[in-house]
């Protein structure tokens, strides 16, 4: 495998898994004042599903996605703070896009608490549009769709 290389996780990837994605929101925690939802979820689930995909050797970023019939939900990325700045973010987003195209869907969607804004930043560059702003329960977010040509 190369270093960029992206691929399905394995049962053996979990804990990297678990590791990258709480260093990746560990940081927003204070700021937000909840724990973000991906730091909680099932990983050995979403693994098993077939939902995670991941890059690095060891793992440094990863992808959680669900299928829906009419768009591709991106549920979470996750880069290593230690990689920041070395494109793997832009990686998987791009994975992302290819992906949803892959399988027919004309959309990505994807959401963001309304207090990571850097995240606010970064989306619209790759083509993300914002729908909506909600409150979910104790989150309060940012809806974003992109549209695939």
């Amino acid at each position: 495998m190369t270093d960029d290389e992206i691929r399905p996780a394995v049962a053996a990837d979990v804990p990297a898994v678990k590791s990258v994605t709480d260093a990746a929101y560990r940081p927003y925690i204070e700021r937000i004042g909840v724990v973000p939802v991906p730091m909680e979820a099932d990983h050995t689930a979403n693994v098993a599903a077939g939902k995670v995909f991941v890059t690095g050797d060891p793992v440094i970023g990863l992808v959680v996605i669900e299928t829906h019939e009419d768009h591709l939900f991106l549920d979470s990325i996750a880069v290593h703070p230690d990689a920041h700045g070395q494109g793997v973010g832009r990686r998987l987003l791009e994975f992302v896009d290819a992906r949803a195209r892959a399988l027919g869907l004309p959309e990505v969607r994807l959401y963001t608490n309304v207090m990571m804004w850097e995240n606010q930043k970064i989306y619209p560059k790759y083509g993300y549009e914002v729908i909506e702003q909600r409150a979910d329960g104790p989150y309060d977010r940012i809806h974003y769709r992109k549209r695939l040509s």
